[in-house]
């Protein structure tokens, strides 16, 4: 029986995403955009304003012992094993992809890729937890020369796979 309300339930919230059909101008998502980013709810969660309420909902979602563990750890290897669990939670729950109130606070400060607001918010949220100073925008400065460092290589290590050459057709 609980089996059965398990794949019930996947396959009632798998229609959900189905029934939304995503934007098909640039016209439409930015309509979508702009009411998303004023919505304090989305989906039904909660979504924080800013960085600093963003911490206040950590501190409510994550139990004491494992915020204890999470400060204790150091800092980059707190921010690593964090970000495929609880950062792509905030990425998917907190509307990084496709707009919020936060992500919007977070672009407006100079963030602007998804992974890199949520490494933010968890480095953020780990000095803050170990009362250091946050150091912004330091931080984001590093983390958008990091972001176009791997745009470079990447861009430096592509492989050609046709070159386009205009033929003299003789007409």
């Amino acid at each position: 029986m609980l089996r059965l309300l398990l794949i019930a339930s996947i396959i009632l919230s798998s229609l959900s995403l189905w029934a939304q059909r995503p934007p098909e101008t640039e016209k439409e998502y930015d309509k979508i955009y702009k009411l998303r980013i004023q919505q304090e709810r989305i989906d039904g969660v909660y979504i924080p304003a800013n960085l600093s309420d963003a911490f206040v909902q950590l501190h409510q979602l994550i139990d004491k012992d494992s915020k204890a563990k999470f400060k204790e750890m150091e800092e980059d290897a707190a921010v690593s094993k964090l970000h495929f669990s609880l950062g792509r939670w905030m990425i998917i729950n907190w509307g990084f992809y496709q707009g919020s109130r936060l992500s919007h606070s977070l672009k407006n400060k100079g963030l602007h890729h998804p992974d890199d607001m949520a490494h933010f918010i968890i480095r953020s949220y780990h000095r803050s937890l170990n009362k250091q100073s946050i150091n912004a925008k330091e931080l984001i400065e590093e983390l958008n020369n990091a972001r176009q460092q791997e745009r470079i290589n990447r861009l430096q290590q592509g492989e050609l796979i046709q070159e386009g050459i205009q033929q003299d057709t003789g007409q």
